[in-house]
């Protein structure tokens, strides 16, 4: 029996969560005295994995699953988690994962808990901690069914080096056919990604327009942060709809997400509850973030944000 980790990469290079979920993987694998494999496909160096744990790597190269197809995916995890029989199957709760996660408990005939934050508490029975009612609460959920599927939530379990002397070993899995074809993929470049970013600094309305969207790239560019917006903002052309976060657009779970004129409706602070420090400025002091805010400031974002950008430079200068 076996722990079966699927590390999802771009462009053959790994995602920060494949280092959390093959850290989670390991954990999963001494709770229950069991192997760990890590499925990765298309990936340029899969030996990097052996870091986190990762005894043995199992490494497709497949050019025809250059881009992510769910079905062809869940086929691939399906025929690794066979060949290697493995009880516990762990993905990512990303975009991806979520439609990845499913297919693959279909065809493994298991139980499915998505969003998972901790190692399980148990395993007889099997329990796992999950993120519930939009990131408000938490469950304690049983997995009864002989194999099982977790989706790991983002930034929950962490990052966890535990070097091993592992192996790689090329894995020739049978492609399914599939009636969807991608065209074209456009992905931004050169910046800090929402989905790998531990800060995400977030601007809405309260810019009053995309002329003014200057000061927030310069504040992520001295914190290392993604840029994102709100609903409204993408909305009206003022920022691409790749960087939208809230409920309707990109979850964020990030270590600081910083929310500049955003008054915070429920669709947004959904989409970025898991977020460990919410900051938040605005001139209403009756914006519904600041309720859920872990720190506020009430003032003009274009007073206060250039004098916040000054400060972080002069402490990066000393």
């Amino acid at each position: 029996m076996s722990v079966l980790v699927f590390a999802d990469s771009i462009d053959g290079k790994f995602k920060k969560t494949a280092f959390e979920v093959v850290s989670y993987g390991k954990k999963v694998a001494e709770q229950l005295g069991e192997n760990v494999v890590v499925l990765t496909i298309n990936a340029a160096d899969s030996s990097e994995l052996h870091k986190y744990g990762a005894e043995k790597v199992l490494a497709v190269s497949n050019d025809s699953l250059a881009t992510f197809n769910a079905k062809q995916y869940a086929t691939v995890v399906q025929q690794a988690a066979a060949k290697e029989n493995a009880s516990v199957v762990i993905v990512d709760s990303s975009i991806d994962g979520l439609y990845l996660a499913p297919l693959v408990a279909v065809s493994l005939e298991a139980g499915y808990a998505s969003n998972v934050v901790a190692a399980p508490s148990s395993t007889s029975p099997f329990t796992v901690k999950r993120k519930a009612f939009s990131n408000k609460a938490f469950s304690n959920t049983e997995i009864s069914t002989d194999n099982k599927v977790i989706g790991l939530a983002k930034n929950s379990f962490g990052i966890h080096e535990s070097q091993v002397e592992g192996t790689v070993e090329a894995f020739e899995a049978e492609v399914a056919a599939s009636g969807v074809t991608s065209e074209n993929i456009e992905r931004v470049t050169g910046k800090v990604t929402i989905a790998d970013a531990d800060t995400v600094v977030s601007a809405g309305r309260g810019l009053k327009g995309p002329e003014n969207w200057g000061m927030v790239e310069e504040l992520a560019e001295v914190l290392g942060a993604a840029t994102a917006c709100s609903k409204p903002v993408s909305d009206l052309g003022w920022r691409p709809h790749g960087e939208h976060v809230g409920q309707t657009g990109k979850p964020v779970a990030s270590n600081l997400y910083i929310a500049i004129g955003i008054s915070g409706a429920i669709q947004h602070l959904a989409g970025i509850n898991a977020s460990k420090v919410k900051v938040v400025i605005n001139t209403d002091p009756e914006a519904p973030f600041f309720k859920a805010a872990d720190y506020g400031v009430v003032g003009d974002a274009f007073e206060v944000v250039p004098k916040l950008i000054e400060k972080l430079k002069a402490f990066k200068a000393a």
